[in-house]
C-alpha cells in the first residue's frame, strides 16, 4: 500500500468519523443576551490623551448562538453586540459610550452544553475575536481639537464561563480578557450571559417531550 493510499484511507476516515458524529449530535439554534457587570477597554497607545474607558452595570448586549454535542458536552459559536451605555474615561472626560462585538467559539461542559434536560451546574472555555469602540457620543470639542479619534480596534479574547443549565436555558458568571500584542490594545468584560437554545425551550412546553 502507497503512501498516496493511506493518506487517502486516513482521510476518509476522518470525514466518516466527522460526519456520523454530526448525524449523533444534537443541534441548537438560539440567542444569547449579556449584562457586563465591568468592563475596561485600553485603545491603542497613541500621544494624545488617556486611552482608557471602563463601565459598570448599564452594558447590555444580545446576538445568536448555535450548538452542536450533546447532554454533557457541546461546541457553540457567538456573535454579540454590546453597548455601554454610559463608559467613560475617569481620569479626562472625553465622551460617553463603548460598544464591543465579540465573535467567540465554545466548548461547554455539563450545564453548559445548552443541550441537557436535566438541570445542573457546567462550566465553559472559549476565545474568539473581540472589536471595540469607545467614546461613542457627546464628544468633547477638547478632544476633537487635540485630533483625537476613536475608531474600531481589535483584541485577541480568551474566556470562562461557569453556572447552571436546563433545558435550553443557561445562565453564567462569565470573564472575557482581550490582548492584541500588536497595538498593545486591551480588554475585559466581567458579567452575566443567558442563553436561550430555543428548540430545546419548546420542548418544555410539548406535552410529548414528557413521554
Amino acid at each position: 500500500m502507497t503512501f498516496t493510499n493511506m493518506k487517502n484511507i486516513t482521510l476518509i476516515g476522518l470525514f466518516t468519523l466527522v460526519f456520523a458524529s454530526t448525524c449523533v449530535a444534537q443541534f441548537g439554534i438560539g440567542l444569547t443576551v449579556s449584562n457586563d457587570l465591568y468592563n475596561r477597554y485600553q485603545n491603542p497607545e497613541d500621544d494624545i490623551e488617556y486611552t482608557g474607558s471602563g463601565s459598570f452595570l448599564l452594558n447590555l448586549g444580545v446576538g445568536p448562538k448555535i450548538w452542536l454535542g450533546g447532554e454533557d458536552f457541546s461546541i457553540s459559536a457567538e456573535a454579540q453586540a454590546t453597548i455601554g451605555l454610559f463608559g467613560l474615561a475617569i481620569k479626562d472626560f472625553k465622551g460617553l459610550g463603548s460598544a464591543s462585538f465579540p465573535l467567540i467559539g465554545r466548548l461547554n461542559f455539563g450545564g453548559l452544553s445548552g443541550l441537557n434536560k436535566e438541570g445542573k451546574f457546567g462550566w465553559s472555555v472559549g476565545g474568539g475575536l473581540q472589536f471595540n469602540r469607545t467614546e461613542l457620543y457627546f464628544v468633547s470639542g477638547d478632544f476633537k481639537d487635540q485630533g483625537g479619534t476613536r475608531e474600531l480596534f481589535k483584541t485577541y479574547v480568551g474566556e470562562f464561563a461557569y453556572g447552571f443549565g436546563l433545558s435550553g436555558f443557561t445562565a453564567a458568571g462569565v470573564l472575557r480578557i482581550g490582548y492584541n500584542s500588536e497595538t498593545k490594545a486591551n480588554t475585559v468584560n466581567l458579567g452575566l450571559q443567558y442563553d436561550f437554545n430555543i428548540p430545546k425551550l419548546k420542548e418544555i412546553a410539548n406535552p410529548a417531550s414528557a413521554l
